[in-house]
């Protein structure tokens, strides 16, 4: 049996769309606060879990991961760390694990994504290039890239992400139950939502 998949959790971001007094992952959400649910989701997958985060969250990345799998980046906008962005941060995590079989690629503004979702996503890796997570048709996160794909992963750089990779190999989507694949914490009107679907209210409306 090969190895499994790793999880790479991206939480290095500035989260500028989100006007409160305090960074979107440190909002409350129940008894702990966005990032610490994320990463509760993906550590109960039992898969390798790997955080990229800056200096502010590494204390919580590391009472859910051990310290050697928090990739701790400079803030984007740091003097002379022109390169740093979600492509960036990627690259750091993939590195991190290299021996994984496949990564899949979870924002940590995504407290909703259930880990049965993660581990649907993760199985469909041994036999495809690119896996997303997808409800009612709609494509979500997390995504999913196989090992093959490693050497590009870990050149990716700036703020575009890996979408030249989903839009240049075979990408296949997997339907699930879950309409937490579309729910990011962006604004304080998407943290109410949450809210209010985390505690038995209406699911937020799906993300297009």
């Amino acid at each position: 049996m090969g190895a499994q998949p790793a999880v790479i959790v991206l939480a290095a971001g500035r989260g500028s769309r989100f006007l409160g007094a305090d960074h979107k992952l440190a909002q409350r959400l129940g008894s702990a606060t966005v990032f610490a649910t994320t990463l509760r989701h993906a550590v109960a997958t039992q898969l390798p879990v790997v955080v990229v985060t800056t200096q502010v969250f590494a204390d919580v990345a590391r009472r859910s991961v051990a310290a050697r799998d928090v990739i701790v980046l400079p803030e984007v906008g740091t003097p002379g760390q022109e390169a740093l962005g979600m492509g960036y941060s990627i690259s750091s995590g993939v590195s991190a694990i290299p021996d994984a079989g496949g990564w899949l690629i979870l924002p940590g503004d995504m407290p909703m994504v259930r880990s049965d979702t993660m581990l649907e996503v993760a199985r469909e890796l041994a036999d495809h290039a690119v896996v997303f997570a997808q409800h009612k048709g709609v494509r979500g996160h997390p995504v999913g890239f196989s090992a093959e794909l490693y050497s590009e992963l870990v050149t990716l750089r700036g703020d575009e992400g890996a979408r030249r990779l989903v839009a240049r190999y075979p990408a296949i989507g997997v339907e699930v139950d879950d309409p937490g694949v579309l729910i990011d914490v962006d604004t304080e009107a998407d943290l109410e939502s949450v809210r209010l679907a985390q505690q038995g209210g209406t699911v937020p409306q799906q993300r297009l």
